[in-house]
């Protein structure tokens, strides 16, 4: 054995190859991307490995190689459920062969998400089993008994580390790979894996009797715990068990303390941590999902105990626990008596640092969204217009000084609400941005409902050649696959023209006159057309060369340029423009917008 320092989802994809799997498939998404980039880096024989174009496509590749028989792992964002929940909530009923393991990151705060969603929910509501890591030491053993439980039970299983246990670092003491059998294929299996209603009744109750045994089952699961004895409580789970341990640390076992890290829950186990006890304090995120399980079961067994928690206002109902602040929930709720029983985490001698500057996000320097958002301002000014944005980095060009997205729901959801909004306001220009990432994850149908039902819309595709939100991984129109060999690229504008748009124009966002040229024809025109901004991310062409200056002589200090791009490069010092020469690209974009041309340098002319 040997050990290694690793992030937590480096640890959940060397836990996932300990435990066999052969297929993974996932869309990339923070904080879960890095799981199958680890499997791929690993290059392990007979391991297959994507990424697909949604979460919903990778469900199904996933859901055909588990009925296949091998071990599976399809990879996600908490919002990368919704759009896979189609597929699973049928697979359950449906069943699989081969352990598979639903890894779903969730995101409190949220730090990178539209939305907070807590996928231990989901799982009582689809009826699927959840493993809920700590860390990332115990996400490499947890993996490895999810896939065995999944392959045990014939259904899928759902694994859901949070953002503080994904990009964690922890020494991981590496196993032995487990000795697991080659995938048999498939076998027709007279119309098992044809989800009739008959069938789906049948499989329902096996279902809840399945649920039924390992609530009891779980109860002997190492992963849950309990320890301690008296009359206060306090339950946990996920990455707060860890800053409730923090804040034990060094402490006799004087109050009792319950780890849950499985669902459905413990209810032995539950049932001996509440017997004896008082008040209960459940510390958990996001949802009061412990806490609502205890409460229950005090009921059921008729005990008098108050259970606090989020129900009860005594811990946040939203955004991510702290260490600090799960300390002082602790001490206020074990009062006088337990106070000297919690650590502090903090010496009254140490220092109180400054508090850390407020850094909005914004489009990076030399970014092409900000020169097509910067475009379709300048052509549409004195236009009616709404712009419907999407999820990407673009979703930044909301910020000032741009402010050009005016809505943004989810992925793909940019180019339907304009219609919606074209419905209502028909003399209104709606313009839907959208990336090239997005626009082969959920644009395309979108497109097809526009076409069809005769929408006036401008579809402005902000190709940048990456998935640059999640760290600029490949899609379908790169040209190459996640291993980073080549792979048939599809093109946007022919997918464009094969679903009826006959309007297509491409052009190159940091050519400004020619890009409002683009749009000035789009605006006056009808029915559905599309402009494709193609300009690669920075990130991806790391351009550094031919960087742009100010010359100071001819500078008048107007600040037109930082007020109207936006771009983190220039700035005003001494009522002179200057561009900061470590994070200049070269673009040129702020050239065009010199009033007196003192700006040289960079691409554009």
């Amino acid at each position: 054995m040997r050990r290694m320092l690793l992030m937590g989802n480096e640890a959940i994809a060397l836990g996932a190859l300990r435990a066999g799997v052969t297929v993974a498939a996932g869309y990339p998404g923070t904080p879960s991307s890095e799981v199958l980039e680890t499997l791929v880096k690993e290059r392990r024989d007979g391991v297959y490995v994507e990424w697909s174009v949604n979460e919903k496509s990778a469900m199904e590749v996933g859901a055909g190689a588990a009925m296949s028989g091998a071990r599976v792992l399809v990879t996600m964002k908490q919002v990368g459920l919704n759009v896979a929940s189609d597929p699973l909530m049928s697979l359950n009923y449906v069943g699989v062969k081969g352990g598979m393991v639903v890894m779903v990151a969730d995101d409190p705060g949220p730090i990178s998400s539209q939305t907070e969603q807590d996928t231990r929910c989901f799982g009582r509501y689809a009826k699927l089993a959840v493993f809920d890591p700590s860390t990332a030491e115990e996400a490499y053993v947890m993996i490895a008994d999810a896939f065995a439980c999944s392959e045990r039970i014939g259904r899928p299983v759902l694994f859901r580390p949070t953002t503080r246990v994904c990009h964690s670092y922890a020494t991981v003491t590496l196993m032995e790979d487990r000795d697991v059998p080659r995938a048999e294929g498939f076998s027709k299996d007279g119309g098992r894996w044809v989800i009739f209603p008959r069938l789906a009744y049948a499989n329902h109750i096996k279902i809840e009797e399945t649920l039924k045994s390992l609530a009891d089952e779980f109860s002997d699961y190492p992963g849950n715990i309990l320890s301690g004895s008296g009359r206060l409580g306090i339950a946990s789970g996920g990455v707060s068990w860890c800053y409730v341990q923090e804040a034990f640390r060094g402490v006799g076992e004087e109050h009792r303390l319950l780890k849950v890290s499985t669902l459905p829950f413990p209810v032995r186990l539950g049932e001996e941590f509440l017997r004896g006890l008082d008040e209960v304090l459940v510390v958990e995120e996001l949802d009061p999902v412990i806490e609502r399980e205890l409460i229950f079961l005090s009921g059921v067994l008729g005990l008098n105990i108050t259970v606090r928690g989020k129900l009860s206002g005594d811990m946040p109902n939203a955004g991510e626990n702290t260490p600090d602040y799960v300390r002082d929930a602790i001490r206020k709720f074990l009062g006088t008596s337990g106070d000297h029983a919690v650590t502090s985490s903090k010496s009254a001698a140490e220092p109180v640092p400054p508090a850390l500057p407020v850094r909005p996000p914004t489009l990076c320097a030399g970014c092409p969204h900000r020169a097509s958002f910067f475009a379709v301002k300048e052509a549409a000014a004195g236009h009616k217009a709404v712009f419907s944005g999407d999820i990407g980095c673009y979703t930044l060009g909301n910020a000032l000084p741009l402010d050009m997205v005016d809505t943004c729901l989810c992925m793909g959801a940019g180019i339907t609400v304009a219609q919606g909004i074209n419905r209502v306001e028909p003399d209104t220009a709606n313009f839907a941005f959208i990336g090239d990432s997005t626009f082969f994850h959920t644009g395309i149908p979108g497109v097809i409902n526009a076409v069809y039902n005769g929408a006036d819309i401008i579809v402005a595709v902000l190709d940048n050649s990456t998935t640059a939100m999640t760290g600029g991984q490949p899609h379908p129109g790169t040209g190459r696959s996640i291993s980073g060999a080549p792979a048939r690229r599809v093109s946007v504008s022919r997918v464009l023209s094969a679903i009826g748009v006959d309007d297509i124009q491409r052009v190159n966002p940091f050519d400004l006159p020619s890009a409002k040229a683009a749009v000035t024809r789009a605006l006056a025109g009808r029915g559905v057309r599309a402009i494709l901004f193609e300009g690669e991310c920075v990130a991806v062409s790391r351009k550094h060369e031919n960087r742009c200056e100010v010359d100071e002589k001819i500078c008048i200090g107007c600040s037109v340029c930082v007020k109207r791009l936006g771009c983190p490069a220039l700035s005003i010092r001494e009522k002179k423009a200057v561009i900061d020469q470590s994070s200049c690209t070269g673009c040129g974009l702020c050239k065009y917008v010199c009033p007196v041309r003192a700006i040289t340098g960079g691409e554009a002319a």
